[in-house]
């Protein structure tokens, strides 16, 4: 998360109010003009050292310097302080929704992909810089979301060490889905998939999974990571759903907690 937002190359990253900052062995980002309070994260805390009030205070502190119309903190709930909810009561952090965590062997994911059937008129592709701007357009237009920052974001990353991005083109060649994968050691993130609305239900986040777990392979990771929105029977996850047929199962639930500027004291 840290590179998809920070890589941004100014002008664009000046345009944004991009900052971002590591601290407490996690890291904040602020993104001021972001339109989907999406990006502003601060997360990856409690590993290096313990989660604290003067080092949630100090996260506030950031996101109120950069103007941030609000931030979003996310802890694994096994790294939570005894006395988180007095944290939470004193910097004024709500909760509002969830991150669910999912993790898998490569070798599963792997074995399951030789399974995937994509329509015959769709091909998976790795993205490199000549189709990067094609690619960065098409990646917010499926998940829904506004393409400024977003499209930026995504256009940095292409061409970056250790990250893997790649497309479903349709006959046309236009490219109709998207996903990226962040290597890191024996781990591989898979991050960004999506696919627009009028192509799917047509093996395309399959056909993206099972290409990012043997382009994994092949660089050594033993683990695969990857989060979704909740799912639920009444309220089912197509994403989550097609992460259980890999081999992927959840780890845990993360909590979203959501800082605003007049909450913070």
């Amino acid at each position: 998360m840290y590179e998809f937002v920070s890589g941004v190359a100014s002008p664009a990253r000046d345009d944004l109010g991009i900052d971002a900052v590591r601290l407490g062995g996690g890291v904040a980002l602020a993104v001021r003009n972001d339109p989907s309070n999406y990006w502003s994260k601060a997360l990856g805390f409690g590993f290096s050292e313990p989660v604290t009030n003067e080092l949630i205070a100090e996260v506030c502190t950031f996101y109120r310097t950069r103007h941030a119309s609000q931030a979003t903190v996310q802890i694994a709930p096994s790294l939570l302080p005894s006395d988180w909810e007095d944290i939470c009561a004193t910097m004024n952090l709500r909760q509002e929704g969830a991150t669910w965590k999912l993790a898998c062997r490569t070798s599963t994911a792997v074995a399951h992909g030789n399974d995937v059937k994509l329509q015959t008129d769709l091909t998976v592709t790795p993205v490199d810089r000549r189709s990067a701007h094609e690619w960065s357009q098409a990646m917010p237009k499926a998940m829904g979301m506004p393409s400024t920052g977003f499209s930026d974001m995504a256009h940095a990353s292409v061409g970056r060490l250790n990250w893997f991005p790649f497309a479903v083109r349709d006959a046309g060649e236009a490219i109709v889905a998207t996903a990226t994968m962040r290597v890191h050691g024996l781990v591989a993130t898979l991050f960004a998939g999506c696919t627009l609305p009028e192509a799917r239900r047509r093996g395309a986040q399959s056909a993206l999974i099972a290409a990012r777990a043997r382009a994994a392979q092949a660089a050594g990771c033993e683990w695969l990571v990857a989060e979704t929105a909740p799912h639920a029977p009444e309220s089912p996850n197509t994403s989550y759903q097609n992460l259980l047929r890999f081999g992927f199962a959840p780890v845990y639930v993360r909590p979203n907690w959501v800082w605003r500027p007049a909450q913070c004291h």
